[in-house]
């Protein structure tokens, strides 16, 4: 069975995807074992309207009908969301795909955006914090020439042990 590929488009999220965004993150992250329905942070991911007040908020949009197929949170240097990156860099934070569209490449896009969205705004390095659990998204960040600098690791709360990941953007683009 071939399964066709999907055309979507990387936008900024408007007010009418906010509700979609958080129902897409959650359901990302519940799907894919990297959260429990009890979890407070569940709160956290569905509200895409505070990410947007606090940072830029990125979705993927299905070219067919609109729908909201991915998204990310972008947070420049001074943004409230801007979290583990250091001085001249860029925080990537909630990158999420629809469980139903996951192996589209809507990831890798989202990320490519952040990347070209650091570039653009002349930064040095784009870092982010990931569970160990998500093996997947690991995959996509080294592909785009993120390294592990372990000595950012950190624990938002006890037992929560994210991975610390950094691209350095002085540095030429990987190979394909």
């Amino acid at each position: 069975m071939t399964i066709a590929a999907m055309a979507f488009t990387i936008r900024v999220a408007v007010p009418d995807d906010f509700t979609a965004v958080g129902e897409v993150t959650v359901r990302a992250y519940l799907s894919g074992g990297h959260l429990h329905e009890g979890s407070t942070y569940v709160q956290t991911l569905a509200d895409a309207s505070r990410r947007a007040e606090g940072a830029e908020l990125w979705v993927a949009a299905d070219d067919a009908d609109g729908r909201v197929l991915g998204t990310v949170t972008f947070a420049a240097p001074g943004t409230p969301f801007h979290e583990i990156a250091e001085a001249g860099e860029a925080d990537v934070r909630m990158l999420a795909v629809d469980p139903a569209a996951q192996g589209q490449g809507i990831g890798e896009a989202l990320m490519v955006r952040c990347l070209e969205r650091a570039r653009a705004l002349g930064l040095t390095g784009v870092a982010l914090s990931t569970q160990p659990s998500m093996r997947a998204a690991h995959r996509v960040y080294e592909r785009l020439g993120f390294v592990r600098v372990p000595e950012r690791d950190w624990q938002p709360m006890p037992g929560i042990d994210l991975l610390a990941y950094r691209r350095d953007l002085t540095e030429p683009e990987p190979a394909a």
